[in-house]
């Protein structure tokens, strides 16, 4: 990109200071995102749906025997819940440099490391153990997704990054759903070497882990600069396509970049706008057998009922956020997922005489935070440098977003079952925080953007660097909307 050149909203150049560059061979180009959609997305989405298998294991765990044989007494049980997410906001962010630094490979290890964890939660004797493990599990798995949420930006172009990351959290999804039937499978192993049956959960799901994790490391695609699956002309095409993205294979790691993310409140804006429907995602992994169970289901039978909520909020993420992106529009779409989880937890806190109904909310509760997550970290990293700033940005937005899992870990009281009247409150609270800070974000973006056009005009002033490596400090710089 020109230093004299304009980036309008959503990436596209404004006729007055075209770039010259050639127009690509779109024949050429469909094949090629084809290549890139076979060899990324799906090894990334197997491994995403072993991550989520074993985050959301617990909650089936619990009321497969869990709770008695440990003793998880008052909020014992909520704090092996949270204890995990405060592995990923102290390992978070500064894991995910190290990702960053060491490549996509380093994916595999990590998910080698938490499957150990895993397995070791099977074997625990003790809560504290089981607190210790879970601390453990959190760290290893903190960027993950983060790691891969960079690594899809990085072949991809802006209009295409969206629907990408929505496919690929779509397994964290239906992992949910799967966990289910894993589960009702798993607890028939009750007495097998002498293990019970929720102590089965979690060893089994560790073992698949680390086997998984060993086969993918020759399949996990390196930085684009160093991609080997693709020809020539197909990596120079590639190359030329996300040279705006947010990649940059020459960047390096400062402190000084480190305190702009920090100070950066449009970044905590999108952590503000993350947290506010986490806390509810959250719940529904590791509460909604729970939930389901005070509906009058029996265990298995809650394990099986949790499969088509997952699957709907699967479905209603995909299909909106494929919507937001063609129309290049974000704010709209992740204030409709507010609105729709707003729904969901309005029915859960009126806790209506039907259970029919109360499962209904839980479907509206699903569909509204798996549609607003993947909105919130695409639309905030979309603004912000390439590099390594770009990969802090993504660690912040995901890792501090998990304090909402903190917080749906301790107002989910025991004593409340099954109405958890204090923790859909919160929720309800947080959605509204997440509305109201992507509402800010909005309005500043399309002031700021009105601005920058006004005083551009004629301007012809050489920026010492461009649009692609200052981000919104270059003043031909627009923001996303």
């Amino acid at each position: 990109m020109s230093e004299k050149e304009v980036t309008l909203n959503d990436g596209e150049v404004s006729p007055s200071f075209s770039s010259g560059e050639p127009i690509h061979d779109k024949a050429a180009e469909r094949r090629l995102v084809r290549k890139l959609d076979l060899r990324i997305i799906p090894i990334l989405w197997i491994l995403y749906l072993v991550n989520f298998l074993d985050r959301a294991n617990i909650g089936n765990a619990k009321i497969a025997g869990m709770e008695k044989e440990l003793h998880l007494v008052g909020q014992r049980f909520n704090i092996a819940a949270w204890v995990f997410n405060l592995g990923y906001l102290v390992a978070g962010v500064p894991l995910t440099i190290l990702f960053k630094r060491y490549g996509p490979k380093s994916l595999c290890v990590m998910m080698i490391t938490w499957g150990i964890t895993v397995i070791g939660c099977g074997l625990v004797k003790t809560w504290g153990q089981l607190v210790v493990t879970r601390l453990l599990e959190g760290m290893a798995e903190s960027a993950f997704i983060s790691g891969a949420a960079y690594l899809i930006g990085a072949y991809y172009t802006t209009d295409e990054y969206m629907t990408r990351y929505v496919w690929f959290l779509t397994a964290g999804i239906l992992a949910g759903a799967i966990n289910g039937f894993v589960s009702a499978l798993l607890v028939k192993m009750d007495g097998t070497g002498g293990y019970a049956a929720w102590r089965w959960i979690f060893i089994m799901e560790g073992i698949i882990t680390i086997a998984i994790a060993s086969l993918s490391y020759p399949f996990i695609v390196p930085f684009p600069e160093d991609a080997t699956f693709l020809s020539g002309p197909e990596k120079a095409l590639m190359l030329e396509r996300t040279k705006k993205g947010g990649h940059n294979a020459n960047d390096t790691m400062t402190w000084a970049k480190a305190i702009d993310c920090f100070k950066d409140w449009r970044i905590w804006a999108g952590v503000a706008m993350n947290l506010g429907v986490t806390e509810s995602a959250n719940s529904i992994s590791n509460f909604q057998p729970t939930i389901l169970k005070g509906l009058g289901y029996t265990s298995t039978q809650a394990q099986v009922h949790t499969v088509p909520v997952y699957v709907t909020g699967a479905a209603v993420s995909v299909i909106v956020c494929v919507i937001s992106e063609r129309m290049r529009k974000r704010y709209p779409f992740y204030i409709l997922g507010c609105i729709i989880l707003i729904i969901g937890l309005s029915i859960m806190i009126a806790y209506p005489p039907d259970p029919k109904i109360r499962y209904l909310g839980m479907f509206f509760m699903a569909s509204g935070c798996y549609t607003a997550m993947p909105i919130s970290i695409i639309w905030s990293t979309l603004n912000t440098s390439r590099g390594y700033q770009r990969a802090f940005a993504i660690g912040m937005i995901l890792n501090f977003g998990t304090a909402g899992a903190f917080i749906s870990s301790n107002v989910f009281l025991l004593k409340e079952t099954p109405r958890f009247h204090t923790g859909f409150s919160t929720g309800l609270g947080l959605a509204f925080i997440g509305a109201a800070a992507a509402t800010l974000l909005f309005v500043f973006s399309w002031w700021n953007n009105k601005k920058r056009d006004e005083k551009r005009g004629g301007n012809t002033e050489i920026v010492s660097g461009t649009v692609a490596d200052l981000g919104s400090k270059h003043p031909d710089f627009r923001f996303y909307l």
